[in-house]
């Protein structure tokens, strides 16, 4: 049985997580925010995310956090379903986001509360609040390393409380994904919620991928994506392949560091990242240029990327 709210059967497919730029005073830059969502959008992408973690959430003001949720409904325009991350340690503050990405339209997603020596029936009680406050229910987002990592059996608690819709599942290993496949679909969504390892779980079955690299390699990423959806694994398997080495500089160097440095290779506008982030220093961006060059002269790829 599947969910009845309205927003539930959309959430599905590729979601681009798209970072958050910031201008030369560290100030939200609208216009290139805008210009980021199209250019998801004109690739193909299925969904958005705005404000997750690679969004830098925990690095906004909550009057920040509102105006990029705002901004993005009003950019996105009903095209696409929006994925809103209302997660916060502050009660009120999730309470608050969460009313209002359920008023503009979006889905938001919350984490557990990170709170010290907090229990399970405590975020239990969270969630029940929270998905009562919206219009389009909520989004379980169970991020290793923000607060609390949930089991798949809290997850299967969680997904009993009226308004819970969907889950983004950041804990991606193949016993987690298999059991919350088989326990909890089609009632409800779930979305890998990493690129780096999106044939496998495509192909072990989950509605959909968000993904952050796509806000540099919107191209590559759909294009495995969709060779995986309709089965064409050797070509997907070899395109994964060919970005091995950029998802290594990922995941040595952080995100969204990395992905907003290889938006900037590329030309496009995006900013750097605030404290307590640090923007790649001059020998990871010295790395990270010669590793994308060649990158983009693989024949598999050269033909892709298009500036």
């Amino acid at each position: 049985m599947t969910s009845n709210h309205p927003l539930a059967p959309r959430i599905e497919g590729l979601f681009n997580i798209c970072v958050t730029p910031f201008d030369d005073r560290g100030e939200l830059d609208r216009a290139a925010f805008e210009l980021n969502l199209e250019r998801a959008i004109g690739h193909g992408y299925d969904g958005i995310l705005i404000g997750g973690t690679y969004g830098e959430f925990a690095a906004q003001t909550t009057r920040e956090r509102a105006e990029l949720f705002t901004a993005a409904m009003a950019v996105v325009d009903g095209r696409l379903p929006v994925l809103l991350c209302a997660a916060s340690g502050d009660a009120r503050e999730a309470c608050e986001l969460t009313e209002l990405a359920g008023r503009l339209g979006g889905l938001p997603m919350l984490t557990p509360p990170y709170a010290c020596e907090i229990t399970f029936e405590h975020t239990e009680a969270y969630f029940a609040e929270l998905a009562a406050r919206s219009a389009t229910g909520v989004m379980i987002y169970n991020a290793p390393g923000v607060g609390a990592t949930l089991s798949p059996a809290e997850i299967e608690r969680l997904a009993a409380i009226d308004g819970v819709v969907a889950l983004k599942q950041g804990e991606l290993s193949p016993t987690s994904v298999d059991r919350l496949l088989h326990r909890l679909q089609p009632r409800l969504k779930i979305i890998a919620a990493s690129d780096l390892s999106m044939v496998s779980t495509l192909s072990a079955g989950v509605d959909g991928v968000s993904s952050t690299n796509s806000c540099a390699l919107p191209e590559l990423i759909k294009a495995i994506f969709d060779a995986t959806r309709v089965g064409r694994l050797d070509q997907a398997r070899a395109l994964h392949q060919a970005w091995f080495p950029l998802r290594e500089l990922c995941r040595r160097f952080g995100q969204p560091q990395t992905t907003k440095a290889m938006m900037r290779l590329r030309g496009w506008r995006v900013g750097g990242v605030r404290a307590p982030l640090r923007d790649l220093d001059a020998a990871q961006l010295a790395e990270l240029s010669a590793v994308f060059a060649d990158f983009r002269r693989q024949p598999l790829i050269e033909p892709l990327l298009v500036d």
